[in-house]
């Protein structure tokens, strides 16, 4: 059983709020998470803790390409995001362009790509492999530890997933680099956060009624939370949309954008909003996304709408208008301009190569 760490506090009451809306856990100013929160409310996520585990060194397991697992962890899902998540003692996770991180306790390495890697007791072990033995149990829905090893150092983990649209939350994934970790026990929130993963991981293990359904929402928060602490780690030089949307002016600009795709918007409204002139609004959006808000919006409006006409049976007009276009004319040429073919011809390209599922429908706001 997942022993919980003596520094953590007693175990804490789960709230129907916090499983509602897991984009509201963030510690930090809202508005320094607005437009991260806006992509992530725009796609339902599936969070899911799969594997839990009690290892002895030397031990090591290799973990495929997340298209791989995707049959077994969550049929259907267009994306998984992998990551693990270590409770005591020390582990390695290597890429195969040999890359290697160092994990200790309250670690979480995520790879956002889902790449193939593998995880030690220490660099260059490659016996005693667990694989088999792992997406056996993975393939069982067992959430008990599994207890293995050579008998020495010891070293406890949980792995989990979130499974999105990688379409719709481009503008995050494509931020993140292929590997990083995050150390969770920094702040009350993550002590929260751990000591109720771990709870649930014990009630998950013996059976209880709807503890796996709680566990997909806090493995949700938690992605949200290492979100939040990778950029607040960001140096302040960094550029890019997961540093522009730390920014109190750009990130605010994102998250109304994003949260009102719909709305009329001129540059001269958008500056008033965050409250400043519009050529500064311009000069400083454009320093960190590399394009100016309206130009940025006019391309999230159209990639919301070719999602929509891959994934919807809505009529182009419906489409037009979700995304703010007055006249279905105007955003036939807008789309075409964009990707090189009208709406009608781009859904009937697209449709039918894609794996339609109704979890990851987009969703607008107005």
């Amino acid at each position: 059983m997942l022993r919980r760490p003596s520094h953590l506090p007693g175990r804490l009451t789960m709230s129907d709020s916090f499983a509602g809306r897991p984009g509201n856990f963030a510690g930090r100013a809202r508005n320094r998470v607005d437009a991260i929160s806006e992509i992530l409310s725009g796609v339902k996520l599936n969070g899911a803790l799969f594997f839990s585990a009690e290892f002895s060194a030397p031990w090591c397991f290799s973990s495929p390409a997340s298209k791989t697992l995707t049959p077994v962890l969550s049929p259907g899902a267009p994306h998984l995001v992998i990551y693990h998540f270590v409770i005591d003692g020390r582990a390695f996770v290597q890429m195969e362009d040999g890359q290697s991180i160092e994990l200790g306790p309250g670690d979480v390495v995520v790879l956002p790509r889902g790449d193939p890697h593998t995880m030690t007791s220490s660099r260059g072990v490659t016996t005693a492999s667990l694989t088999s033995a792992i997406l056996s149990k993975v393939k069982s829905r067992d959430l008990s530890p599994m207890q293995a090893g050579g008998g020495g150092e010891p070293a406890r983990y949980i792995c989990g997933y979130m499974a999105c649209d990688p379409f719709l939350n481009r503008p995050i994934l494509s931020g993140l680099p292929s590997v990083f970790k995050v150390n969770i026990r920094t702040d009350r929130s993550g002590h929260w956060l751990e000591n109720s993963i771990l709870h649930l991981v014990e009630e998950a293990a013996s059976g209880r009624v709807g503890s796996e359904a709680m566990l997909a929402k806090l493995s949700e928060a938690l992605f949200v939370d290492i979100l939040r602490r990778y950029v607040a780690a960001l140096p302040d030089h960094q550029v890019g949309w997961l540093a522009g949307a730390r920014d109190p002016i750009v990130g605010k600009s994102l998250g109304l954008l994003h949260g009102r795709i719909a709305h009329p918007w001129t540059i001269a409204d958008l500056a008033d909003e965050v409250g400043i002139s519009r050529s500064a609004l311009v000069e400083r959006f454009t320093r960190y996304l590399s394009e100016p808000p309206m130009t940025y919006l006019a391309h999230w409006r159209l990639q919301l709408a070719a999602r929509s006409l891959e994934r919807t049976s809505r009529s182009v007009a419906e489409i037009a208008a979700d995304v703010g276009y007055e006249s279905e004319a105007a955003f036939n040429r807008a789309f075409t301009r964009e990707f090189g073919q009208p709406p009608g011809r781009y859904r009937s390209h697209h449709r039918g190569s894609l794996t339609r599922n109704s979890s990851f429908t987009p969703r607008v706001h107005s």
